[in-house]
């Protein structure tokens, strides 16, 4: 193993010198499920498989759509999100199947991965606050965030939010706030309808804010939130995953809390579901947001008032849109498309979005051919733009 990650790195390193027709990106991945082979007509069952990629996703490349590193990891460990640190020196990489978190060392050749316990059942989302000294790792099944130091990654605080699912979250640390979003239990047979507030500097629980105008239970399983880069009015963006909607949370500096507001509903709209992944230009003029059911890439305008989004375009692309990476010269999109494994949103394919012509140019069926899903893509450090994360 060792021989075979240092042999990659020097590969690695050799094509990230390169001329500029190579764009790499970092894939976590997993076999389909037997349901998903079955629905996708991709074969029997296989030998369960998982492991960190890192293809060229160039449209102009040789190499495109190929795996250029694969380093395996355990079968078991259903590694979900890989997340940068604000200077993406490393990259922390969440597991569903163990009470672990595994850190990636970017500048270390071949690179390093640690893996460090965690009190943290189906770890989802590593956010940074904005001085990037601190780390924040949901843990959708035992209702807690556990609290990380950047410098040292020594576990240095939780925030225990009883009766709750964390799965998104968001810190603003120039209102002290942090919203963390309540999504669903892991069976995903119990969905929540709100976001908790939590006080940035105590972990204190101050509020939980229902998200929904239908009775409760709703349903409605908010699932990311992010707020809009350089907004005057602190403003944050929620999907609602089951309830297929987007809200807003602004900050009402008069009263100390966040005034909430549903701003689009998918499935009125367009007929289409399940959202998730919040994106925005470097700009923060406009917004992409993801939608799994059957797989579509939507643009909003947000130049002129933050929290009132204009739906300008919508994109087809693969069952199961889920992740999409932004290179930092503004060129391209790329959508990973698989949605934990499920039946119908799982396609495997990874899309190629001009943003020019805000077009999908090229498709890539290397993960779907070998009966793979990716379940989240970052570009490598040289190419990534951090869109709003």
């Amino acid at each position: 193993m060792l021989k075979l990650l240092c042999a990659a790195a020097a590969l690695i390193c050799g094509l990230t010198g390169a001329a500029n027709a190579d764009i790499l990106a970092m894939f976590s991945y997993e076999s389909k499920s037997p349901d998903s082979l079955k629905s996708l007509k991709l074969g029997g069952p296989q030998e369960r498989r998982e492991g960190i990629a890192i293809m060229d996703v160039d449209p102009n490349s040789a190499n495109f759509g190929k795996i250029l590193w694969d380093m395996p990891l355990p079968n078991d460990l259903t590694a979900h999100h890989i997340f940068y640190d604000r200077t993406m020196a490393k990259a922390y990489i969440t597991a569903l199947g163990k009470k672990e978190l595994r850190i990636m060392d970017m500048k270390s050749s071949p690179y390093a991965v640690k893996t460090i316990n965690v009190d943290c059942s189906m770890g989802e989302d590593v956010v940074f606050d904005e001085a990037n000294k601190r780390w924040f790792l949901t843990c959708m099944d035992s209702a807690n965030v556990i609290v990380g130091d950047v410098a040292t990654d020594a576990i240095i605080g939780e925030i225990k939010v009883p009766g709750t699912y964390p799965h998104g979250l968001a810190v603003n640390t120039a209102i002290n706030r942090i919203l963390i979003t309540s999504t669903v239990s892991g069976d995903l047979s119990t969905p929540d309808e709100r976001i908790t507030v939590v006080d940035a500097t105590t972990f204190e629980v101050l509020d939980h804010i229902k998200l929904s105008n239908k009775a409760s239970p709703s349903g409605e399983a908010p699932v990311e939130v992010l707020f809009v880069p350089g907004a005057k009015v602190p403003t944050a963006y929620i999907t609602n995953m089951f309830g297929n909607t987007l809200w807003t949370a602004t900050w009402n500096a008069e009263t100390g809390a966040f005034d909430t507001a549903q701003v689009y509903d998918f499935m009125a709209s367009e007929k289409v579901g399940v959202p998730l992944e919040i994106y925005y230009s470097d700009d923060a003029s406009k917004m992409f947001v993801t939608s799994a059911n059957p797989g579509r890439l939507h643009i909003f305008d947000i130049s002129g008032d933050p929290g009132k989004p204009i739906h300008m375009k919508t994109l087809e692309v693969g069952e199961g849109a889920h992740h999409v990476a932004f290179d930092k010269d503004g060129q391209y999109a790329v959508v990973q498309n698989s949605f934990l494994n499920l039946p119908g949103m799982s396609s495997g394919l990874v899309h190629i979005v001009d943003l020019a012509t805000e077009e999908v140019i090229k498709t890539i069926t290397t993960f779907s051919d070998a009966g793979l899903n990716p379940n989240v893509i970052v570009l490598l450090p040289k190419w990534n733009a951090l869109a709003g994360h």
